[in-house]
């Protein structure tokens, strides 16, 4: 099983870009049908998946975040990454990368390997 670590600023002030980066180790991010996903957890609120990148590249989006969010790898560091512009304190949370072997999927549930998650607040 991977392990995985977010890493990245705790603090971010509105309407600036929220950038954090998933390092993995036990495995790497090019394995052929692994997808890694960025998820959140704002207060008092359920987990909210956000988009991954596949082990090909490709990515994907949540549709009500897909205009502002990004997400990268670097496969020399075996890491991938996070970017959210233009926040606001709604998106104070609790961000997670997690990675599940088989199909990309928007399912939190479905996957089996997470980060202990990096609080992130966004305030003035």
């Amino acid at each position: 099983q991977v392990q995985l670590q977010e890493s990245g600023p705790g603090l971010v002030k509105p309407s600036q870009t929220l950038s954090l980066t998933c390092t993995v180790s036990g495995g790497s991010i090019t394995t052929s049908a692994y997808a890694w996903s960025w998820i959140r957890q704002p207060p008092g609120k359920e987990l909210e998946w956000m988009g991954l990148i596949a082990y090909d590249g490709t990515t994907y989006y949540s549709p009500s975040l897909k205009s502002r969010t990004s997400i990268s790898r670097d496969t020399s560091k075996n890491q991938f990454s996070l970017q959210l512009s233009n926040v606001t304190p709604e998106d104070t949370a609790v961000y997670y990368c997690a990675a599940r072997e088989g199909p990309s999927s928007e399912d939190v549930g479905r996957y089996d390997s997470w980060g202990r998650g990096a609080q992130v607040t966004v305030f003035s």
